[in-house]
């Protein structure tokens, strides 16, 4: 793809943004050119732009190890080791790293992300397909992603948590703004949220659940300990918790809600140590057996 004054007008750039193109882009750069150059003069922003305007392609950078002040690259990006941005790392496809990932501002991959080590973001972290990380993830910000999370240690996220698909935590995950999953919840350790948590399907935790506001899954929630929140607590199916099963002050506790009331007895049991206050559906069946 080559570039030239035309083309990036018919994009609508903002007037600055455009003036600076015209004085140090030639016309027939070509695109990968046109994003270091912009990179190179301090313009991130402006190439994280034209990556958004102008996609994707099929290129593939593969290094030993990746440093530098930012990087914004229109194809994939692979690393034996790993990779250290003091800005913004952005690929228009995947990212991959045989080490861990770091950035000061901004993680972003219009497809996956793929580690063998941590994911650490000073910001946001946004993919358009699937997170995985073979230790922990912990970022500042936001996570965005249109697929599923995966991460062999704890998940920690500063700000929101919305996904696609579901996440799959080996240890405690822990997210201070909203959690909102299209699929399924599921933490070897703790899941706390200091907002609500909504989930598509099922919740499962081998430890505490906990919401700093409403507790919302599709299907169950099963917790190894206590299922707690400040809000309500609603399941399309059953409530299963080894200690208790606590709602806010005021709100009540709903299991069943996606099943047929003659069907609560086998789908839609409660149990906890003892009887929840504020059960207003489901089957009450007791202690959970173990």
């Amino acid at each position: 793809m080559e570039f030239t004054k035309k083309f990036l007008r018919a994009k609508s750039p903002c007037a600055d943004g455009f003036r600076w193109f015209v004085r140090n882009v030639e016309d027939g750069s070509g695109y990968q050119d046109a994003l270091d150059t912009l990179v190179g003069a301090g313009r991130v922003d402006d190439a994280c732009w034209l990556l958004t305007q102008f996609g994707p392609t099929n290129e593939v950078m593969r290094v030993d190890a990746l440093g530098a002040e930012a990087i914004v690259f229109a194809g994939t990006i692979e690393v034996r080791g790993s990779i250290d941005v003091d800005t913004v790392l952005q690929a228009g496809r995947s990212i991959r790293a045989g080490g861990g990932v770091r950035a000061g501002r901004a993680i972003v991959a219009g497809e996956g992300i793929r580690v063998a080590g941590s994911i650490h973001s000073n910001g946001t972290l946004q993919a358009g397909g699937d997170v995985r990380a073979d230790w922990g993830i912990d970022v500042h910000e936001s996570i965005l992603c249109g697929g599923d999370v995966r991460a062999a240690w704890d998940l920690i996220c500063h700000g929101k948590l919305s996904l696609t698909g579901g996440a799959f935590i080996g240890q405690d995950l822990i997210v201070q703004g909203l959690v909102e999953c299209g699929k399924g919840l599921s933490a070897g350790g703790t899941i706390a949220g200091s907002d609500s948590i909504r989930v598509g399907r099922g919740i499962l935790a081998g430890g505490a659940i906990n919401g700093g506001m409403h507790l919302e899954a599709g299907w169950g929630i099963k917790s190894g300990e206590s299922i707690q929140a400040n809000g309500s607590i609603k399941a399309g199916e059953s409530l299963s918790a080894g200690d208790e099963i606590r709602a806010g002050a005021g709100y009540g506790i709903y299991a069943g809600l996606n099943v047929q009331v003659e069907s609560w007895a086998s789908s839609a049991q409660v149990r906890a140590q003892i009887k929840p206050e504020g059960l207003m559906s489901g089957c009450w069946a007791g202690p959970r057996i173990l």
